[in-house]
This record gives C-alpha cells, structure tokens and sequence, in this order.
C-alpha cells in the first residue's frame, strides 16, 4: 500500500498526505515487531514460529525492510496480538457484523481494539483494516442458534 500511495501521487491521482501504517503481527510470530521495536533494518529469524494465522506465520520476510520502511516514514507502528485475542475478534466480527473474517483479518481487528484501549489508536482516527482472506478456510465461529433454512426466517428473533 505505501508503494502504491507513491505510485498514485506519481499519477497526481492524490496528494502527498499518507496514513499511518500499521504493521500487525501474532505474538507466536512477530520479527517485524521486534526489529521494528530494536530499531533495526532486517528482522531476523523468528525461532519456533506458531500462531492460529497461518497467513501471517511467517518468520522472515524478504521485504522486512520494505515494510520497517513504510511503518517508520509513516510514523506508524508495529504490534503483536495474541492468538486468543485474534479468535476472540474473529467471532466478535462475525456475530456483530456478519462479516467472516480470516485469522490475519481478524488479527487486524485485534490490534485495532487492542491499540485503541492503549491510546496509540485515538478514538477520532479513521482506520482501515485489511482482510486479505477469507474465513470460509477456517472453522466457523460458534452460533447459538443455527436458521432452519426449511422455515420463513424470524429476523425479529435474530
């Protein structure tokens, strides 16, 4: 996204104002967090790498300096989220939303709430997440109650 930012102002598509970027990482797998909290280019290795989304377990990334680039000309960040936070957001965005979200998308929902409560996010900023995925791959977030497809469907009950 940076790059293409770049590219459209190019283009005189958009002016030079950009967002802050965020990068967001799972706890089990986070080199970019940490070279990016060490203050370095290149995130090395993450050893034992794990976490519910798969998309995202990725222990060294061969544009880590594209990406530490882009959060840092930004004056963005880069956070790590929980596994349990990460499943937790995912069945939040699918009951209240109705949006069924991959682990990676619901990561950036995690982090999302999680910087907003920290105050790294304010409550007045404009967000975008990216949900690069589909949750469909994944198991569905537990229901209370499944719809007879059989019967008229209740939406006062739902």
């Amino acid at each position: 996204m940076w790059k293409a930012f770049a590219e459209l102002e190019a283009l005189g598509w958009i002016g030079p104002k950009r967002p802050r970027m965020v990068a967001v990482q799972a706890s089990g797998c986070a080199p970019i967090v940490k070279a990016y909290e060490d203050g370095v280019e290149h995130a090395e290795l993450w050893q034992g790498a794990h976490t519910v989304a798969a998309g995202i377990r990725v222990p060294v990334a061969i544009g880590d300096f594209l990406i530490l680039r882009a959060v840092r000309e930004s004056n963005g960040f880069a956070v790590a989220v929980e596994d349990d936070l990460i499943e937790a957001g995912r069945e939040e965005v699918a009951k209240t939303e109705g949006l069924l979200l991959c682990p990676e998308g619901a990561a950036t929902y995690a982090a999302y709430k999680q910087e907003l409560a920290s105050g790294r996010i304010g409550k007045g900023e404009r967000v975008v997440l990216f949900n690069c995925g589909n949750g469909l791959k994944y198991p569905m977030p537990p229901a209370e109650a499944a719809l007879d497809l059989n019967r008229p469907i209740d939406y006062a009950a739902l």
